[in-house]
């Protein structure tokens, strides 16, 4: 016999309140390990030690501790979430001990009422895991959790016998499943409300872009393969090298990072964003995943004009004069925008302007090689006098004819002082996208040519998913731009020079597969990528379907309801009507099941008046065992054969396996027969 059997028989033979002990000690530990990785790592030990404890003492038959070990326990964590969290109250505090009460109170479950509070903290328990997911596989977990709280609460509701747990599951699934047209009429009708309703933050979903930039920062955003955002194209699709999304505009320098620009001069006299948009606009949609950063990274370029500019319900954009979309609060939830992007343009003062000239700032003594070098280029008969343009293509040039490398693991530069560009552009010269276009600005400023950084997106996966085109952390790209007069500001992406795959394409550099992806990869290339493609697939349409789904959605339900122009009013007098509707239905019905006996009811109102004409003095509660006991007692041996066929029945009905499926005819026959013996 296999060890697996072994147990098997061994969990066919515990006591119920064992079996069930065990079962809702399951199912809270499935609905608490979500919750493991966010908690501290004593919150997490401790609970773990007491659902273990608590089984133990199911399995052993043990007494439960005193209040006064409880108490102490829970004074304890009370203090510890304090000192961890500094209060008691919020999400992490309040969470911290939920799940510790939870645990706790499962050493008290002495009686039905005991269980219920634990399952009520249970279902609790899982609606504050959308408070730090809310993810498909997360939704996909949680389903089987209330699904397990919903089986353990029939269980206690199943007082008699031993009924085995797949018939509690059923019922738990039956109940579920009557429930879920309400919850299909809440969640399609029930009001939006921002930012109350965007309060979970996904931190599966950042995108990893901020508002500065270190040599190496894109670099290991380039390693993460999480979906940063999915377009749709309503029309054409651009090509891979038009692909550019704009993030945060960094033109301050300080030798180790690049940072926002704080103007030195007033307002007048700074660039100004002078838009010029030239042939079609391409509309499209993106869904932006939470980057906690109160910023959009759109195409380029999306301009403001009311036609073109992005709509997102609830959200304030402001496009700012160095053309980057900014929003008036983070993006702590998955963004759906519609927008029109110009990919002919032009943006900047097409004349010089005062301001300029912060843009061709370089910290003091910094890169001193460098700034020679640029110099020297300079001064080269053939550039004397050289506009913006012809300087930029002689420093793409020199990046095509030396021995530049494109690579995810160029090595940490500027570790001991702020020549981190004298070192990548003149000895090692190994570099990912932002050490060139760092390198080319700083040259840019030494040749006299105003010239910024810009962070963002550039290219999406080779093929769409459900129409989205999907655009992932390792598309974090960083390029630059500089202002020559009469044209404003043009856009020179320096890896082109060196890794001309990566902007044409628009595929950035792969990091090497993990060990199981290595292993399916071997096996066979395709099926990676197969699988992949299929799990983001049900996550988009998780995404727009579901988590997506904002007011926007509900008034254009209720336009296709026959509302002209629907509003908050309209809402919430249809939500009304239709939940009134229910339950009037549900009372209709609730009505109609009451008047509705059970078969075997009816069989035993009729099995008393024949007991009762025959004299023996029965009542409607007495069970078939009682009843038979009444006829033994009134009738004596000649009323044994009636009595035979009451104490047949109470078997069937109430035997330790369960009921057992009884013709209720062919029994009623032969009561028939030993009653009419007595007559």
């Amino acid at each position: 016999m296999s060890r697996l059997q072994a147990l098997r028989e061994r969990a066919q033979h515990l006591p119920r309140d064992t079996r069930d002990t065990l079962f809702h000690l399951a199912v809270l530990s499935w609905a608490s390990a979500p919750h493991l990785l966010h908690l501290p790592l004593w919150c997490s030990a401790l609970s773990v030690a007491l659902l273990l404890w608590r089984a133990r003492l199911a399995l052993v038959g043990a007494a439960l501790p005193g209040r006064w070990l409880i108490a102490g326990v829970l004074t304890l964590a009370a203090g510890l979430t304090l000192w961890g969290e500094s209060t008691l109250l919020g999400k992490e505090a309040g969470i911290t001990m939920l799940v510790v009460l939870m645990a706790l109170k499962t050493l008290e479950l002495r009686a039905r009422r005991d269980a219920l509070v634990v399952f009520f903290l249970g279902f609790f328990l899982v609606l504050t895991n959308f408070l730090y997911s809310q993810s498909l596989l997360t939704g996909l977990w949680l389903l089987v959790a209330v699904w397990g709280l919903l089986t353990a609460l029939a269980l206690a509701h199943m007082p008699v016998g031993r009924p085995p747990l797949w018939r509690a599951g059923t019922v738990a699934a039956r109940a579920a499943l009557w429930g879920l047209p309400l919850m299909l009429l809440l969640f399609v009708l029930f009001p939006r409300i921002g930012p109350l309703w965007g309060l979970p933050q996904d931190a599966a979903g950042r995108t990893g872009l901020s508002g500065t930039l270190r040599l190496g920062g894109v670099a290991s955003l380039a390693e993460d393969d999480a979906i940063a955002m999915r377009l749709r194209f309503f029309g054409r699709v651009p090509q891979p090298d038009q692909l550019y999304f704009r993030g945060p505009v960094l033109s301050s320098f300080d030798g180790r990072e690049w940072t926002r620009l704080v103007p030195s001069f007033p307002a007048a006299q700074r660039p100004r964003l002078d838009l010029a948009l030239r042939g079609e606009p391409l509309a499209y949609e993106v869904t932006v995943e939470a980057n906690r950063l109160p910023l959009l990274p759109l195409l380029e370029l999306t301009p403001d004009t009311p036609a073109d500019a992005p709509q997102a319900e609830g959200w304030l954009l402001t496009l700012r004069p160095d053309a980057q979309w900014q929003l008036d609060r983070p993006v702590i939830e998955r963004l759906r925008v519609t927008a029109r992007a110009w990919l002919d343009h032009r943006h900047g003062p097409r004349a010089e302007v005062p301001g300029l000239r912060d843009l061709l700032a370089l910290p003091p003594r910094a890169n001193p090689r460098t700034l020679q070098w640029a110099a020297q280029l300079h001064a080269q008969p053939a550039l004397q006098g050289a506009d913006a343009r012809t300087l930029a293509d002689a420093v793409l040039r020199h990046i095509r004819a030396g021995d530049y490398t494109y690579t995810l693991e160029p090595g940490a530069y500027g570790t001991t002082s702020d020549d981190a560009i004298d070192e990548f552009w003149l000895d090692r010269k190994l570099g990912f996208c932002e050490h060139y276009a760092s390198a080319f600005v700083v040259i840019m400023r030494a040749l006299g040519v105003p010239a910024r950084i810009v962070t963002g997106y550039q290219g999406t996966d080779a093929e769409p998913q459900d129409g989205y085109w999907i655009v992932r952390q390792r598309n974090a790209h960083a390029w630059a731009e500089i202002w020559q007069a009469g044209s404003g500001w043009i856009r020179i992406d320096p890896t082109a020079a060196v890794a001309p795959d990566r902007v044409q394409r628009g595929r950035s550099l792969r990091p090497p597969p993990g060990l199981v992806v290595g292993a399916i990869n071997r096996m066979n290339p395709a099926l990676a990528d197969l699988l992949r493609q299929q799990w983001e697939g049900m996550n988009n349409r998780w995404n727009q379907w579901v988590l997506s789904y904002a007011r926007g959605q509900q008034f254009e339900l209720m336009k296709a309801l026959g509302f002209q122009a629907p509003s908050w009013q309209d809402l919430a007098v249809l939500l009304t009507l239709l939940l009134c509707t229910g339950a009037l239905a549900g009372a209709g019905w609730a009505w109609w099941d009451r008047r509705r006996q059970d078969p075997w009811q009816r069989l035993q109102q009729r099995v008393q008046a024949r007991l009762l004409a025959l004299g023996v003095a029965v009542q409607a509660h007495h069970a078939p065992r009682a009843r038979a006991a009444l006829v033994r007692a009134r009738l004596g041996p000649r009323g044994e054969a009636l009595a035979a066929t009451l104490d047949a029945l109470d078997a069937a009905r109430y035997a330790q396996a369960g009921p057992a499926p009884t013709p209720q005819r062919a029994w009623w026959q032969r009561f028939q027969t030993a009653a009419r013996a007595l007559a």
